[in-house]
């Protein structure tokens, strides 16, 4: 199992469930990365593991009640993101051919409908984030990985997909996290 590190305002370390340290809040963290969650491709698995990433960092805001422009802020790093995944993840269905392309993207375009409203509504409102919200963004993440893109992956993996890099990836030139 990997763990994540939460690097939400500077915190570099979770230090147990429910424990308090300089004013925070310290919470379970809303989804911890597993091999149940891998599609098997680093690339996507690594991409996968700075939304979960992103998702904790909205969680302890939230928990540690930030006011909306922090929360806002995280939420705009994930839509933003996002998008940047679900690129890549439909270019490679594009170029690989993959027969259920336009249903997936079905769902991408649902989901960043979905992350624009609540995005809108915490930057009209000015509120912070809600526990709800964390909860239909862990649903329907955990959800998307573990059967949506699990069906891709032996496609992508039989055209020719490389299971694990030879380097490093090339979205860290322009998507840095951490």
């Amino acid at each position: 199992m990997i763990q994540i590190k939460t690097r939400t305002l500077g915190i570099a370390n979770n230090p147990g469930p429910h424990k308090k340290q300089a004013g925070y809040n310290y919470m379970s963290e809303l989804i911890v990365w597993s091999d149940s969650l891998s599609v098997g491709i680093q690339e996507i698995d690594e991409q996968h593991k700075i939304l979960i990433d992103l998702l904790n960092q909205l969680h302890e805001a939230i928990v540690n009640r930030h006011a909306g422009e922090v929360t806002l802020g995280i939420l705009s790093r994930l839509r933003e993101y996002t998008k940047t995944h679900f690129t890549v993840e439909e270019s490679l269905m594009r170029i690989l051919g993959y027969p259920d392309y336009e249903e997936h993207k079905a769902h991408h375009e649902k989901l960043i409908a979905e992350l624009e409203s609540m995005f809108d509504k915490v930057e009209r409102t000015g509120s912070s984030a809600s526990f709800e919200l964390m909860h239909f963004l862990k649903k329907w993440l955990t959800r998307h990985i573990m059967e949506e893109d699990q069906l891709y992956s032996p496609f992508f993996l039989e055209r020719g997909a490389r299971p694990t890099w030879e380097k490093r990836s090339w979205i860290s030139r322009f998507w840095h996290h951490g």
